[in-house]
């Protein structure tokens, strides 16, 4: 992308990426959920928007397919063949998906995507049965399709898993640490606790397909750097869109990280501006008290005069910049090179 390029140049450029990376990968990717259990199957194709919950065909669109976007351009700007590159997309959009399945469980989210997440729409242990069965078939995946180095993509999955689980730790811990005080969750452990939670796996996606066609480490490494900030600052604007965003775009009630009092990016940056509204802020969040709409309302009022919002996006920003800049200093295929960068910066493009 060049310094000319246009926001509607980059949203164009990063929509056909998507477009062509899902026709490629999604054949593959259905004929590995066929052969699941017929039950776990169907909650498999609801999980990923392809049926609804009696298996009829779905009403609304599926996901962005970001991450096998991601996996399918990243083995192609290390050269891998187009075999490895839908291996390790495949792979990824099922840990994905088991991830999301798995997160709406543990946080009681009952909408994703505009709908009944998984467990409000099959029961807590049938949506845990179909997780457990997109984790095992994305390992399958990469063992059957990996070639001679499936052993190491099966590996490199296993660690960005392992540190995902971290992260998805701290998360759940950082709800029972006070707001404010010496004991209060600090900005510096929030972005440590989203490197690991979003920023392991799209590492991992990055790093797949040239980790199967064998890339040399400083490629590898280039691009899973890549991935780890690309994948915290998507934490970053997921924040956002958990606070201010449209419910027709996210499919999810507005003010809802609010009102379940989730420690966000946004929510510790205002905290730590330490202005009457933060204060305020402050009192509202550790009220034993729920929020209401008009108390979650003012709760965002007061984020957003702390300035929340766009110092939370200003550090998307930054962390996006980073990312491009691993992948403009290891020696990519340009074309591909150039595709990873606006797909990177289209995360911001769609809401600022």
């Amino acid at each position: 992308m060049t310094p000319q390029t246009t926001l509607e140049d980059r949203r164009a450029s990063a929509r056909d990426a998507l477009e062509r990376c899902q026709a490629l990968v999604e054949p593959a990717l259905k004929e590995a959920v066929g052969t699941l259990h017929p039950w776990p199957r169907r909650m498999a194709g609801y999980a990923l928007g392809w049926c609804e919950a009696d298996g009829s065909p779905a009403a609304t669109a599926g996901g962005k397919g970001i991450r096998p976007a991601l996996a399918v351009l990243g083995a192609e700007a290390a050269g891998a063949p187009e075999e490895a590159a839908v291996a390790a997309a495949v792979a990824v959009e099922l840990v994905h998906t088991f991830t999301l399945v798995h997160d709406d469980i543990m946080d009681g989210d009952e909408r994703r995507r505009h709908r009944d997440s998984a467990w409000k729409a099959f029961g807590t242990g049938p949506a845990v049965l179909a997780g457990d069965a997109l984790f095992a078939l994305a390992a399958e995946t990469l063992a059957r399709g990996g070639g001679a180095r499936s052993g190491a993509a099966v590996g490199l999955l296993a660690a960005a898993l392992r540190e995902l689980v971290h992260g998805q730790a701290d998360d759940l811990l950082f709800e029972d640490r006070p707001w404010t005080g010496p004991e209060a969750v600090t900005l510096p452990e929030y972005l440590a606790m989203a490197a690991g939670k979003t920023g392991s796996l799209l590492g991992c996606a990055l790093a797949l397909g040239p980790v199967l066609a064998g890339a040399h480490p400083p490629v590898v490494l280039a691009l899973t750097e890549a991935g780890r900030l690309l994948g915290t600052a998507f934490q970053a604007v997921d924040d956002v869109l958990g606070t201010w965003g449209d419910p027709r775009a996210t499919g999810k009630p507005v003010h809802g990280d609010l009102f379940r009092k989730k420690k966000t990016l946004p929510v510790l940056a205002a905290l730590s501006a330490s202005t009457p509204d933060s204060r305020e802020l402050a009192a509202l969040l550790s009220s034993p008290a729920p929020l209401t709409e008009a108390t979650a309302h003012r709760a965002a009022t007061l984020m957003e005069r702390t300035g929340a919002r766009t110092a939370t996006l200003t550090q998307a920003r930054t962390l996006i910049a980073a990312a491009c800049d691993h992948l403009t200093s290891a020696p990519l295929a340009p074309g591909a090179a150039d595709e990873l960068m606006g797909l990177s910066e289209y995360l911001l493009a769609r809401y600022v």
